[in-house]
């Protein structure tokens, strides 16, 4: 058996929840590999909205045990405010989540220096989400991070208070006045008590050697889901930085995260949107500052779950698209909120950029660059998609936008979403083959 390895390929909120939520039933495991709470995985059904920012989002399907793996740094704080809300939905998440040892802790003082950091950063700010990812994988690389299995052992305390007083240290050389800044709607000390109170509810669950567990369940015939956060665009290494999160979004990242041989890396799905949104600062090429960027702002409710911010929308970029493609060694495409097009009546999508007088294909190193996105027009269905079951329920307009991307990426789309309810999927029938759909 292999690992299945699920992600966006775009700039995240592309709706990976929602898909793992739809695939969970045909894999015994879901694991996350990467990111920690700056993810927000929307899922809907029975009428009902919930939101994951740590927790892989198998975690609604009762026969699918749930894994975070060691890839993901985990506030205890906002972990535990997401298992509040899943056991007031009658979700029991104590019976089907299992944490890696070797996942990180993100610290009071992470968040806190996430703060200043950006305040420093003044108009250059990279659009952080202030849950403190930056500070702490920076500890995880210099070595200086505490993780889950940390907290079994003894003189976590003393671990903990030295590394609270280093980020002190560094913030008070920052010269910024941390009296204002709040955790959370919390003061410092208020934030840091309950981030220990919850600390100690974690005891509840089961703390695992990941990488033995995962592989030890491959050899026992079980299927596995890797559930990426972010989107491949915000790559540590390949996304737009220094406008990028600070983990491998991409499935190399899936090796690393959950500790297994790139051999044991299965069939590769991608999720992108039928358009393009943003949130935070950094590059866009197809960004649109007008009445059609606020009608898929509000067509598509393209707000932030983890930040509530307004995300930033624009036409589907090709070139941007095949990037990403590229990198992750995509098997099965997704296209999702193909819906929120409904109403226009005519659809551009960018094919190339024009960069001072050439006209390129591929991503710039530089996308802050003078970049001119040229478009094509493609007639828009503007009609409810309400009433479709299949692929060949389509308007005749959607099948050509669908071709049309096709033709561009050389690669077939396996399922679209058509709004975002579990049951407003709609697949081919290869995808469904593939899955056990």
């Amino acid at each position: 058996m292999k690992v299945d390895v699920i992600l966006g390929l775009q700039w995240g909120d592309e709706g990976k929840g929602k898909i793992v939520d739809v695939l969970a039933p045909a894999y015994d495991i879901i694991a996350r590999f990467q990111g920690g709470p700056n993810a927000g995985h929307t899922i809907e059904f029975n009428g009902q909205k919930h939101v994951l920012h740590t927790i892989p989002s198998g975690i609604f399907r009762h026969n699918t045990q749930n894994v975070i793996g060691n890839g993901v740094i985990i506030d205890p704080y906002i972990f535990q405010k997401e298992i509040d809300k899943l056991l007031e939905s009658n979700i029991n998440p104590y019976e089907n989540l299992l944490i890696s040892r070797k996942a990180h802790l993100i610290l009071p003082t992470h968040r806190l220096l996430d703060a200043c950091n950006e305040k420093a950063k003044g108009a250059n700010k990279i659009g952080s989400t202030l849950k403190g990812i930056g500070p702490t994988y920076t500890d995880k690389t210099s070595r200086n991070g505490l993780r889950i299995g940390d907290f079994e052992l003894e003189g976590f305390e003393i671990k903990y208070n030295n590394l609270k007083l280093l980020h002190q240290s560094t913030i008070e050389k920052m010269g910024i006045d941390v009296s204002e800044i709040l955790l959370d709607g919390l003061d410092f000390d208020a934030y840091e008590k309950r981030w220990l109170e919850s600390l100690q509810l974690m005891k509840r669950f089961s703390f695992i050697n990941s990488e033995y567990f995962i592989n030890e369940q491959l050899l026992k015939g079980k299927r596995i889901l890797a559930e990426g956060a972010q989107g491949s665009l915000l790559d540590i290494d390949f996304g737009s930085y220094p406008f990028v999160t600070s983990s491998n979004t991409i499935s190399a990242g899936v090796c690393t995260g959950l500790g297994i041989p790139p051999n044991k890396v299965g069939r590769v799905l991608g999720v992108f949107k039928a358009y393009c949104t943003r949130v935070g600062s950094g590059p866009f090429p197809t960004e649109l500052h007008d009445s059609e960027g606020n009608l898929l702002r509000e067509k598509g409710r393209e707000f932030g779950s983890t930040t509530g911010r307004p995300r930033r929308c624009g036409w589907l970029d090709i070139p941007a698209l095949k990037y990403t493609l590229m990198l992750n060694g995509v098997t099965d495409l997704i296209m999702m909120k193909a819906d929120v097009l409904e109403k226009f009546e005519t659809l551009k999508v960018c094919t190339s950029y024009k960069i001072q007088n050439d006209t390129y294909t591929e991503l710039p190193f530089d996308m802050n660059c003078e970049l001119t996105p040229q478009y094509e027009d493609v007639a828009g269905w503007n009609s409810s998609l309400g009433d479709v079951q299949s692929f060949q329920d389509f308007p005749e307009e959607l099948s050509e936008f669908n071709k049309f991307i096709e033709k561009h990426i050389q690669m077939q789309i396996g399922a679209v979403s058509i709004g975002p309810d579990r049951t407003q999927t709609i697949f081919n029938e290869n995808f469904k083959a593939n899955f056990r759909l």
